[in-house]
């Protein structure tokens, strides 16, 4: 029978840090104004740090037989915590904040304490995985930054897959590490398609490398984006890429790796977790009987005041259907007590006898207590493109101080949604959109004080077909901050 006394042994070796008598190493930590030192012994950070072994070995003595190790990257607090673990093998967490306990897993990998470094890494994952959704672009971008965290990079790469857009679209997508931009891009499950994964890694190429020429105006297909770049491309796959070009049946030598299982992106209501729309199963039951996921992408990009238009897969916003004239009624009265309270809205309707789809976003909310002009600079209407409107129309406020107008409740039943100086106006006399030709969008001289341009090629009053409203949810991860 084996007795073990590791209790016994943490605490005498948990006394022994603070003995003063023996001590031969002193290590100093934090940076200027913010400096602490502490005693440790050499014997003791060798056989438990395999980087103090290396430290210590290049370190000279100095008159009093110390050696002396400054690490200014350490705070006091972090290091406190690292030398009661290295002697006591004791390490309490219990009221550190969680960022604390992320930049103590950091330092316990570069000090070489595989066991900490591993304990923590899987501590964060299975206790506070809500902050690291939240801090999302902080963490990802530093564990990569020469260290190996394979649990972390899992964790956050299975949220990419999904969730492209986080990293692609991001304003931090430059500045990702390189193993980092690999890890993601060797995923099987990336739910990009490779032209778009292209266009990704020569933006983050030419972040990094200038002289890359960047102008891409005029490229319509992927052998025109690839010409440009035929410098960075093996040989060989430059041949073949030519190849298959001109012969597409004729085999090539380089190695070509099956697509990506990427599923088809369909629309549905937004879940609490972020999820990619997806249209329900029931023909009645469809998300939107006036626009699809293209028209989607152009009004987020709108919205986000983007110079390119996101890919359907990109979309950063989930689309919350309040309502459906077909469904729930035309009369002016139901938008108002339907839509009350809701911010970040868009309404888009049907032109009856033609193509046409308008709208307008409102980022304020709608209200059916008051009357009066809304003021906001982030307001927009379109018309979108469909049938023959061969482009889509974007007109933003340009006279903030009256970019809407609620009504008395005492006319909701005549009067809908209102952008500008009757801009975009959804009204009736019969209480009823459909039943008569009322609705209006200027298309004057006072069209150019409010909002930029007109979205109609005509003036005539006009009826609709059906229209819908609905909330625009910016989607991010369902976690709190603690």
């Amino acid at each position: 029978m084996t007795f073990k006394f590791f209790d016994k042994l943490s605490q005498d070796f948990s006394e022994l840090l603070n003995d003063k008598k023996d001590y031969d190493v002193i290590i100093e930590v934090g940076k200027e104004g913010n400096k602490k030192s502490f005693t440790a012994h050499s014997v003791v950070l060798r056989y438990r740090s395999p980087y103090f072994g290396n430290e210590l070995a290049n370190v000279i003595t100095d008159e009093n037989h110390i050696k002396t190790v400054i690490k200014p990257n350490i705070s006091g607090q972090i290091f406190k915590i690292i030398l009661k673990y290295i002697y006591g093998g004791i390490v309490d967490i219990e009221n550190t904040d969680t960022k604390t306990i992320y930049e103590l897993m950091i330092i316990a990998k570069e000090l070489e304490l595989e066991e900490l470094s591993v304990k923590l890494e899987s501590y964060l994952i299975d206790s506070k995985a809500s902050w690291l959704r939240t801090h999302f672009s902080f963490v990802y971008h530093s564990i990569f930054d020469g260290k190996e965290f394979e649990d972390l990079e899992k964790f956050y790469n299975d949220i990419i897959v999904k969730h492209p857009n986080l990293i692609f679209e991001s304003e931090d997508l430059t500045s990702l590490h390189e193993a980092a931009l690999i890890s993601i891009l060797k995923r099987d499950d990336l739910k990009v398609e490779e032209v778009q994964i292209w266009d990704y890694v020569l933006k983050w190429g030419i972040a990094q490398i200038p002289t890359l020429t960047t102008n891409l105006e005029e490229c319509e297909d992927i052998w025109e984006k690839v010409k440009p770049y035929k410098k960075i491309l093996e040989e060989q796959l430059w041949d073949d890429m030519i190849q298959h070009y001109m012969f597409p049946n004729k085999p090539v030598k380089s190695l070509i790796l099956p697509a990506r299982n990427i599923s088809n992106f369909e629309l549905q209501l937004p879940s609490k977790t972020i999820s990619t729309p997806k249209l329900p199963s029931k023909e009645n039951d469809r998300f939107s009987t006036i626009i699809n996921k293209e028209h989607f992408a152009e009004i987020s990009s709108w919205i986000d005041r983007k110079s390119t238009t996101y890919s359907f897969a990109n979309i950063p916003y989930e689309f919350q259907l309040i309502l459906r004239g077909s469904r729930d009624d035309f009369n002016p009265k139901t938008f108002w007590n339907k839509c009350h309270g809701h911010a970040n809205t868009i309404v888009v309707a049907k032109v009856a006898g033609t193509d046409e789809i308008i709208g307008g976003y409102n980022p304020l909310a709608w209200d059916n207590s008051t009357r009066g002009v809304m003021e906001t600079k982030d307001s927009f209407i379109f018309s979108l493109k469909n049938g023959n409107i061969q482009d889509s129309i974007l007109s933003r406020v340009i006279d903030s101080t009256e970019a809407l107008f609620y009504d008395d409740p005492n006319v909701q039943n005549m009067y809908g949604p209102c952008f500008g100086n009757d801009e975009f106006i959804l009204r009736t006399n019969v209480s009823d959109f459909t039943q008569d030709k009322f609705c209006w969008c200027n298309y004057d001289t006072r069209c150019e004080i409010y909002y930029e341009k007109p979205i109609r090629t005509t003036r005539e009053l006009f009826s609709i077909v059906d229209y819908e409203v609905f909330k625009i949810i910016k989607q991010i991860l369902n976690c709190t901050v603690r």
